[in-house]
Formats: structure tokens, C-alpha cells, sequence
């Protein structure tokens, strides 16, 4: 099967899959305690993402149904919804560091992870947005676009699910790197798309580039704490 007809005929199962595995990776610390949240953060943030989830399983049912129209309306919902996915995110990180007496280097490393996954989110769905007349770069943009979310799901699921496998992990500063292994598979399923993009239709346009950016996003998380910079830009987020 060629890339263009499993994206665009079975691209809704793909994301229904992701959806699937986010649920169970929230599901100890937020589904079963809805009640028992800190704070509205918690739920903006959650809320936000499960639509944006929704949304992507949507858009390619809407597509293979050819019902054209209420795929441009869902599109242009989303210049609502991304915003306040990054506003919400963003408040909610600013939450948990303002509780802090002192940052620390790790305390640094969460804000890469964080901060770097909505910058890499962020330009993958602006490209997509840009790309909106021409769908076949399009729907590969929008596909990407999960792939910077996938540490928070690959995260809670190991320490859920396969919590011996976390002391066998290499550290960052002191504590065991578990968003590495979500790293190493979303770059693994990217360099997977590129060659299936390439063998299916010689294009190398789209997922080369979108591991590129995730390639960046990693490498911040594993090492820009470690520069003052870095330090005094999350100060400056945390006195906003």
C-alpha cells in the first residue's frame, strides 16, 4: 500500500490509535481523579488536547466521507483550539515551577521538554496550515504534528505499565531520561515514514524535515539546561 492511500483511507484508525494510548496513559492520573485535580489548569490542558486528538481522528474520516465542507470548518476550528493548547499548556507549566523554591538544572530539562514540544508542535501545524491547498503536504504536516506528543504518553505508560525498565535507563541529572525511549520511537517512526514516502512516491519533502525538527527538540531537552541562556529565558516565563 502506497503512503497517500493509508494516510488519507485509514489516517482516522492511526490517530484513533494514539488517542487510545493517550487515555491510558492519563487514565491513573487524570481520568480516574477528575475530581481530585489542583486546579482548572489541569483540566484546560487536558480538555485541549483530547480535542485536538479528536480533531485528527476526524479530518481524515471527513475526507474519505468526501464531505469537504465540515473538513475546512474543523480546519479553521483549529486557529481557536491551538492557541489555547499552548496558552494552556504553558500556564500549566508555569504552575507546577512557580511551586518551586529554587530551579534546578532538572527543573530546566521539564521546561525544554515542554516549551521545545510546543515550538516543534507549532511549527510542523503551521507548515500544515500553510500547506492547506496542496493536501497531500498537508496531511503528512498534520501527521507529524503527533509526533512532538509523544513523550507525555510514552512517559506515563513505562512507569505505569513497565516500571523495571526505568532504573535500567541512562540519567539526566540524577533521575532516569524516560522521555529518551519516546524520542528514539518517534524518530524511528518518522525515518519509517521518510523511506515509505520515498519507495511510494520519491518524496522527501515533508518527513525529512519534520525529524529535523524533532531532532532539535530532543537535543534541547538533552542539553540546553545546561546553558545560562536556557536558565534566564525560563526565569523570564516563570516572572511573566
Amino acid at each position: 500500500m502506497t503512503l497517500e492511500r493509508a494516510l488519507f483511507r485509514q489516517g482516522s484508525l492511526y490517530f484513533l490509535a494514539f488517542l487510545a494510548c493517550m487515555v491510558a496513559a492519563f487514565w491513573p492520573s487524570y481520568f480516574t481523579r477528575l475530581l481530585e485535580q489542583e486546579t482548572w489548569r489541569q483540566h484546560a490542558h487536558g480538555i485541549a488536547l483530547i480535542l485536538w486528538c479528536l480533531m485528527l481522528v476526524g479530518q481524515p474520516w471527513l475526507i474519505r466521507a468526501r464531505q469537504y465542507a465540515w473538513h475546512r470548518r474543523v480546519g479553521r476550528a483549529s486557529y481557536v483550539l491551538v492557541p489555547i493548547l499552548c496558552v494552556a499548556t504553558m500556564d500549566l507549566l508555569r504552575y507546577r515551577l512557580a511551586a518551586v523554591p529554587r530551579l534546578e538544572p532538572g527543573h530546566f530539562a521539564f521546561a525544554a521538554l515542554v516549551i521545545n514540544s510546543l515550538v516543534a508542535f507549532g511549527v510542523l501545524y503551521g507548515l500544515a496550515v500553510w500547506f492547506r491547498r496542496r493536501p497531500v503536504i498537508h496531511a503528512r504536516f498534520m501527521v507529524a504534528t503527533v509526533f512532538p506528543m509523544f513523550t507525555p504518553v510514552t512517559d506515563r505508560l513505562i512507569s505505569t505499565h513497565l516500571p523495571s525498565v526505568v532504573p535500567r535507563l541512562p540519567l539526566i541529572e540524577g533521575v532516569p531520561n524516560v522521555p529518551l525511549v519516546g524520542f528514539l520511537m518517534a524518530d524511528a517512526m518518522l525515518v519509517g515514514l521518510s523511506v515509505w514516502d520515498w519507495v511510494s512516491h520519491r518524496r522527501w519533502n515533508v518527513f525529512p524535515f519534520a525529524l529535523a525538527v524533532l531532532l532539535a527538540y530532543h537535543w534541547s531537552f538533552l542539553y540546553a539546561y545546561r546553558f545560562p541562556v536556557w536558565q534566564q529565558f525560563c526565569a523570564w516565563v516563570l516572572a511573566l
